[in-house]
């Protein structure tokens, strides 16, 4: 703030320069709402919205000052997505980890070595969280 009390140029540039980052390990997995969705479609406003969707540990929302609804950027070493965080249910998720469902955003941040698998590596993916 300039000695005027009003913000200059600088002040703003530095807010929008400056953004809180935090390390995390994502687990993508399925969900029940994800199984019923899948059956409309997966272009269907149900499938859509539960795998464009984050859960964060409330106590990690609180931390961070992340409301529902707020606009945050994963990345991996592999990739990177923007989406929406929720708070994950009371006790359903621990602090340090988040939580999405299999879809277009999970795949983003999957490396595709399948290790002979078939299927990539999807569990315990480290990654760093940037609040937009």
């Amino acid at each position: 703030m300039s000695h005027n009390g009003k913000g200059t140029h600088h002040d703003s540039l530095y807010s929008s320069l400056y953004r809180m980052v935090a390390s995390f390990i994502l687990i993508p997995g399925r969900t029940s709402r994800q199984g019923c969705g899948i059956n409309e479609g997966k272009f269907n406003e149900t499938y859509q919205r539960e795998t464009h969707l984050l859960q964060v540990a409330p106590s990690d929302m609180e931390q961070l000052g992340l409301t529902a609804g707020d606009t945050v950027r994963l990345t991996s070493d592999f990739g990177q997505a923007e989406v929406p965080v929720i708070a994950a249910k009371r006790d359903e998720l621990p602090a340090g980890l988040l939580f999405i469902a299999y879809g277009d955003i999970s795949s983003r941040l999957m490396g595709g070595d399948t290790h002979g698998s078939g299927m990539p590596t999807s569990k315990g993916l480290d990654v760093t969280l940037e609040i937009l």
